[in-house]
């Protein structure tokens, strides 16, 4: 399985549960470059649980997830190479300013080369903020740094757990656009949202979750 070669991702017949309930009840999806994938469902649905079995943070109890028709667990490390995830939590480390949190965080992942983290915090309209703790910042404007952590990470699928989460609607018009460009490349994304993403030249399927 290689990041490069990216074609389809497959979540086929997901089971989990959590005590006595079942949270997912056998859940598939597919999603091949290009395409997007919006996840929805009330609250308790499942939705971030889907995300995070198909990242590999939970492990269910019934099913599997395939990268171009090889299970992900038979190369961890290549698979972990081939997605970014966007959590709830925007997982910044409050004293480093937005480009220190940047720099380190896709430093962990690959060589960063000059001028990227100028150029993906100007992408989402916030390059003024670049020298500033993220301490400092609006929960709009670390919204803005995380998913400019996704960008960033140079990999061919997006997990995007709320992603228009404390935006304002400039701040969601400029993640959508960004998401269309990432699919115009041939790259995939999971968006779990209550509100349908609107990506520019692109028609969004839809798995809805029972709560």
């Amino acid at each position: 399985m290689q990041a490069a070669h990216f074609s389809r991702i497959s979540a086929k017949g997901i089971e989990v549960w959590r005590g006595d309930r079942r949270v997912l009840a056998g859940v598939s999806l597919e999603a091949a470059a290009g395409e997007c994938v919006h996840i929805l469902g009330p609250n308790g649905s499942g939705k971030t649980t889907l995300l995070r079995v198909v990242a590999g943070l939970l492990s269910p109890e019934a099913g599997r997830i395939e990268c171009n028709g090889q299970d992900t667990r038979s190369d961890r490390d290549a698979w972990c190479g081939s997605f970014a995830y966007l959590a709830h939590s925007d997982g910044l480390k409050p004293e480093l300013s937005a480009r220190e949190n940047l720099a380190f965080e896709t430093g962990l992942r690959r060589v960063v080369r000059g001028g990227e983290v100028e150029t993906a915090l100007a992408d989402l309209g916030i390059a003024h903020a670049l020298d500033r703790p993220a301490a400092t910042l609006s929960a709009g404007q670390r919204r803005r740094v995380a998913f400019a952590r996704v960008m960033l990470a140079d990999a061919p699928l997006w997990l995007l757990d709320e992603p228009y989460t404390n935006l304002d609607r400039d701040g969601s018009v400029l993640v959508s656009a960004i998401i269309g460009r990432h699919l115009d490349r041939g790259g995939a994304a999971l968006i779990a949202a209550h509100q349908p993403p609107a990506i520019p030249g692109h028609r969004t399927r839809s798995l809805e979750l029972a709560a």
